[in-house]
């Protein structure tokens, strides 16, 4: 108290001293909006290897040191090393989870034939990565399966294992549950008189739960959280912690990410059974990566995009391999994907690995009636940075502010200087179209608390052009 348009944070009222006093108001300093550095969570499973306890976040900077945490060929090391791949300046954190007690790992078996009728190389694909071993004439089946499996053990980071007995190598995933089923296999052999016929990575079953993960990094501010399983438990699980994270009440908007390599219809169909405005599937049909090295590429192209509102078309993840041309899909599919809550990716020129556009899962609303209100990922993303602006100019300007009749104008203004700001970078726009909706009141009930109704016209893209070409004879 001090007068009518003065107040005084640390200079009483009550001084009789004569003296010039003076103290620092920085409530009015800052006058811009807030940054918006994106910053990634990844949840992944670890070995026992790693040094790194579960269930503890920690920041990674580089592959090598995620294969330290982690253990080498984990699907934490591997989430890892894709999101850095597509972003290396990722501010990136990583939670890693132990494999459930009672977890199955995949497996998967190398059948070689010979002897070998002439010099040659064996060749074994394991995702991306390709293992190769000479072969020389008389080279028996056994001989070639025993010097793979030595080349398969030198590659440190792939996710299995293998072991070795008469002219069959088994695979075996690193890690337990399905992560193993979606390592894909394959052989190309070009000695004469050997074969090698894979048999597939299957029977890896029960994931570990994401609960305890999940609620560890509750109160973390992650912005882009990465699952590392595609399927609707995990997916469920992390919509419930999204939605809480993101409410009115407690206000850390984040969305979610995951990767799909499978079919269109598999993919629409588990889109659909998420159905969630902050949650965004990456389909990349054929793909050799995991579905976990996918949708950690994708969270590090979406986190690099700091305008909110900026669509991601065409931006390239960067690590994804360029899958075979009948595996490409065709218009048709991708609008079908553009309509079911599916991201698809392509092959663009240069070989290089895009997004389409990029959508939430969000199709219908509880009525279970088409709704586009959330169909972007980019708009739930822009009203998560409108909020944040305006809690932040909010909490600046009236840290203790008394409630009288002049505090709705003072709020109201300040909310107006926000809404004009974002228009000026082209993130809400119609403001003064829209300013006589902004409305800042008293409460009916709450004598200390103030209500405020605030239009916000967010900016959308520009996904579609249309034009009618005229011939003139």
């Amino acid at each position: 108290m001090a007068s009518p348009n003065v107040s005084f944070d640390s200079i009483p009222s009550s001084i009789r001293k004569p003296g010039k006093y003076f103290e620092f108001n920085t409530k009015l300093a800052v006058r811009t909006l807030p940054g918006n550095l994106q910053k990634v969570l990844a949840i992944g499973q670890r070995l026992a290897s790693g040094t790194q306890p579960a269930l503890v976040p920690v920041d990674v900077f580089s592959d090598e040191q995620a294969a330290q945490l982690f253990g080498r060929g984990s699907a934490a090391h591997l989430m890892a090393h894709a999101a850095i791949t597509a972003n290396p300046y990722l501010q990136l954190t990583v939670i890693a989870v132990d494999d459930a007690t009672a977890g199955i790992a995949a497996s998967g078996t190398v059948t070689l034939t010979g002897p070998a009728t002439g010099a040659g190389i064996v060749s074994l694909y394991v995702g991306a990565a390709r293992v190769d071993v000479a072969a020389s004439s008389g080279d028996t089946a056994a001989e070639l399966a025993t010097a793979l499996k030595t080349a398969l053990a030198a590659k440190a980071d792939l996710p299995l294992t293998a072991t070795v007995a008469a002219g069959v190598v088994t695979l075996t995933a690193r890690n337990k549950g399905s992560f193993g089923n979606g390592i894909v296999v394959s052989s190309a052999v070009s000695a004469p008189g050997v074969t090698a016929t894979v048999a597939a990575m299957s029977g890896g079953a029960i994931d570990p739960d994401l609960a305890d993960a999940l609620a560890a990094v509750v109160g973390g501010g992650h912005h882009i959280l990465v699952s590392p399983f595609a399927d609707g438990t995990s997916l469920t699980a992390i919509r419930a912690h999204l939605e809480f994270v993101s409410g009115p009440m407690e206000q850390r908007g984040a969305i979610g990410v995951f990767g799909w390599p499978g079919t269109l219809a598999t993919g629409t169909t588990l889109a659909g059974q998420i159905n969630s405005g902050r949650i965004t599937g990456a389909w990349h049909r054929g793909s050799v990566r995991l579905p976990a090295e996918i949708a950690a590429g994708y969270a590090a192209v979406l986190a690099f995009e700091e305008d909110p509102a900026r669509p991601l078309n065409t931006l390239e993840i960067k690590g994804l391999d360029v899958t075979g041309i009948h595996q490409w899909p065709s218009r048709t599919e991708q609008e079908n994907a553009l309509y079911n809550g599916l991201t698809p990716l392509e092959i663009g020129p240069g070989d290089r690995v895009q997004i389409v556009r990029a959508i939430s899962t969000y199709t219908r609303d509880p009525q279970g009636v088409d709704d586009v209100a959330l169909l972007d990922i980019t708009t739930i993303r822009t009203l998560d940075y409108v909020r944040k602006a305006c809690r932040e100019r909010i909490s600046l300007r009236f840290p203790r502010e008394k409630l009288s009749e002049r505090t709705p104008d003072k709020v109201r203004s300040e909310l107006l200087d926000v809404l004009y700001k974002l228009e000026e970078l082209e993130i809400v726009e119609a403001v003064d179209a829209n300013k006589a909706g902004l409305i800042v009141e008293r409460d009916s009930q709450d004598v200390n608390r103030l209500d405020a109704k605030i239009p916000v016209d967010v900016v959308n893209g520009l996904h579609v052009f249309a034009g009618r070409i005229d011939l003139l004879l």
